[in-house]
C-alpha cells in the first residue's frame, strides 16, 4: 500500500476512534408528554417522537452528554431523580444537562384531611412518614416552626400557623375558627430531589428544587466538575445543597434557603465552589462546614458561614 495511502486510511481510523456522537435533546413535559414517546420533540407527534412525561424516564433514554429539556408547565413535576455513572455525564466541552427552564422539581405532597387529629383549641396534630427532617409548607412556602428542646414532657406553646415535630407527630395551630383542611398544606414525602453519583461534568440550570424531607441537590460521592447554574433550592428538610465525599460542585448565581438544616453542607474530602450567589441564614445556617474545601468568589474559606450576602428578601414563593 502506498505510504500516502497509508496515512490518509491511518487518519479515517483515529478519526473515526475520536468522534463523539452528536448530543440529543430529550424533551420532558409532564402534562403533555407520555413515557411511552421517545422524547426527541418538544410537542407530541403522530409518530410518538414527542416528549415523555418524567424525568426519570427521560434520564432512561438519555446517554452521555445529552441534555434532559424540561417544560415550565405550571405544575410541579413531583419525582425524585439520580444521576448515575458515565451514562449521565458528560465532557468539558459537552458536558450533560438539566435544563429547568423555570420547572419546578417538587418534594411536598398534600396532607390529607383525615389525617388530621385535633388535640386542643385549634391545635391538630398527625404522624409524618418522615420524622428525621421535615418540613410542613402553606401555599408552597415554609410555615414558621418551633424547635423542640430536650427533654420536653408536652409540645411547646405554638401561635397560630406555627409548627413543631414532637414525639413522632406534626404539631400545628390554626387560625381562630378554622381547621388544617382550610389552607393549602404540603409536607415534605420525597427523599431527595436530585442523587448525583460518580458522574463528571454534569450542568443542571434554571431549575427550583423544593420540599424534599432530606437534600435538594445531594452530589453524594464522587460527582465531578457539576455545575449548578441560577438554581433555587428552597424549604428541604435537612440541606438545599449537600457536597459528600470526593465530589466538586460549583454554586453559580444560585438561591439556597429556607432548609432545615443549613443551605449548603459540606463534607470532607470534597471540593465546592459558591460564585456569585445567595445563602440566607433565614432558617438555618448559611452553610455547615463539616470539612472538604470551599471557595466563596474565590477566597478560601472555612469554619462555615451565617450568611451571604446579607438577604433583603426571603426567596421568592413557588409558582404554580
Amino acid at each position: 500500500m502506498p505510504t500516502a495511502l497509508r496515512w490518509v486510511t491511518l487518519l479515517f481510523v483515529v478519526l473515526g476512534i475520536t468522534s463523539v456522537a452528536p448530543a440529543r435533546d430529550v424533551f420532558v413535559d409532564n402534562e403533555a408528554g407520555n413515557d411511552r414517546f421517545l422524547g426527541t420533540a418538544q410537542q407530541p407527534l403522530a409518530d410518538r417522537s414527542g416528549p415523555v412525561k418524567t424525568i426519570r424516564r427521560a434520564l432512561e433514554i438519555a446517554g452521555a452528554g445529552d441534555r434532559v429539556v424540561l417544560a415550565k408547565t405550571g405544575q410541579p413535576y413531583r419525582e425524585c431523580v439520580s444521576l448515575v455513572g458515565s451514562r449521565h455525564s458528560g465532557t468539558e466541552r459537552h458536558p450533560f444537562v438539566i435544563e429547568g427552564n423555570g420547572a419546578i422539581l417538587e418534594g411536598a405532597d398534600a396532607v390529607a384531611e383525615k389525617r388530621w387529629e385535633h388535640c386542643y383549641d385549634t391545635v391538630f396534630r398527625f404522624r409524618p412518614r418522615h420524622l428525621v427532617y421535615q418540613q410542613l409548607f402553606i401555599n408552597d412556602r415554609p410555615a414558621p416552626r418551633i424547635m423542640c428542646s430536650r427533654p420536653m414532657t408536652a409540645p411547646p406553646e405554638l401561635d397560630s400557623l406555627e409548627w413543631c415535630l414532637f414525639d413522632g407527630h406534626i404539631y400545628f395551630r390554626a387560625e381562630p375558627y378554622k381547621r388544617p383542611e382550610n389552607y393549602a398544606l404540603t409536607v415534605a414525602t420525597r427523599q431527595t430531589g436530585i442523587t448525583l453519583f460518580h458522574v463528571d461534568h454534569v450542568t443542571i440550570s434554571n431549575l427550583t428544587v423544593q420540599g424534599f424531607h432530606l437534600d435538594a441537590i445531594n452530589a453524594h460521592n464522587s460527582a465531578r466538575h457539576v455545575i449548578l447554574q441560577n438554581v433555587t433550592c428552597r424549604g428541604n428538610g435537612r440541606a438545599g445543597v449537600a457536597v459528600g465525599g470526593a465530589s466538586q460542585l460549583s454554586v453559580e448565581s444560585s438561591l439556597l434557603g429556607n432548609n432545615g438544616e443549613a443551605q449548603l453542607l459540606t463534607n470532607p474530602y470534597s471540593e465546592t465552589y459558591v460564585i456569585k450567589s445567595r445563602l440566607l441564614s433565614n432558617t438555618a445556617p448559611g452553610w455547615i462546614d463539616r470539612g472538604g474545601r470551599v471557595r466563596i468568589d474565590g477566597e478560601v474559606v472555612e469554619g462555615g458561614l451565617d450568611e451571604m450576602p446579607p438577604a433583603e428578601t426571603e426567596p421568592a414563593p413557588a409558582e404554580g
